[in-house]
């Protein structure tokens, strides 16, 4: 996975705020998934359109004090475990 891939929010899985943090529940296996307020951020940012993980890097960059190289790193393993679940899919070739 590289910062150039495309995914986007899978049309299976609904999101929802609850005590801080972002719940997802996917449709298909009933299963529930949470996130950080930056992970939340990631996902508002997946479920609103389509984007580069470079994209999505950059828009953590500007809102949240982070080194660079640590927001690709987190963001990377972070996309890998949405793939992996079914939460994100990829968008364009």
């Amino acid at each position: 996975m590289q910062l150039s891939d495309r995914f986007a929010a899978s049309e299976d899985v609904v999101a929802r705020q609850m005590e801080g943090e972002t719940v997802l529940l996917d449709l298909n296996s009933g299963l529930y998934f949470g996130l950080d307020p930056v992970g939340g951020r990631i996902w508002e940012l997946l479920a609103g359109q389509p984007h580069t993980l470079g994209d999505i890097a950059d828009r953590i960059e500007d809102e949240f004090d982070a080194p660079r190289d640590r927001i690709a790193n987190d963001l990377i393993a972070l996309a890998k475990e949405l793939r992996e679940r079914e939460l994100i899919v990829p968008h364009g070739a």
